[in-house]
């Protein structure tokens, strides 16, 4: 009977990959240093606690992402450590519906909000100083 070779794995382990790793390849941020700056941060939980860049993420764990203000709380659907495109990261994860729901509340809000925020092209004129000083000075 022949022995396993020195630090292969199992042959009936399932895959799993670092954390940083996976969120990298499943482009929820451009690299793989800034997504372990998010975890170090505290802005990414793996099943509701915090961990560190290089905790095994496995198919079937809960991933809780904040960026910008917004959440994504999502459950692993497969493990990658390469990077594919956008369609073959979106196969990776399955979004929570209360997820999406929550950021769509919370974009259509802010929408709102910076529509009826008054907007100005930045610093007058001096056109536009010298109307306003002629509105102001009428009786």
């Amino acid at each position: 009977m022949s022995r396993p070779e020195r630090g292969a794995a199992p042959a009936a382990a399932e895959p799993r990959v670092r954390l940083d790793k996976w969120l990298w390849a499943a482009r929820f941020f451009r690299t793989r240093s800034a997504a372990a700056q998010a975890i170090d941060a505290g802005q990414v939980r793996l099943n509701e606690d915090r961990a560190k860049p290089a905790h095994p993420v496995r198919a079937g764990d809960t991933v809780t992402v904040r960026r910008q203000g917004l959440a994504w709380v999502v459950l692993v659907a497969a493990v990658s450590d390469r990077r594919g495109g956008a369609p073959d990261a979106a196969k990776l994860y399955v979004e929570t519906p209360a997820s999406a729901a929550e950021r769509e509340e919370e974009l259509l809000r802010r929408r709102a909000a910076a529509t009826s925020d008054p907007r100005t092209d930045g610093r007058p004129t001096k056109r536009d100083r010298r109307k306003l000083e002629d509105f102001l000075a009428e009786p």
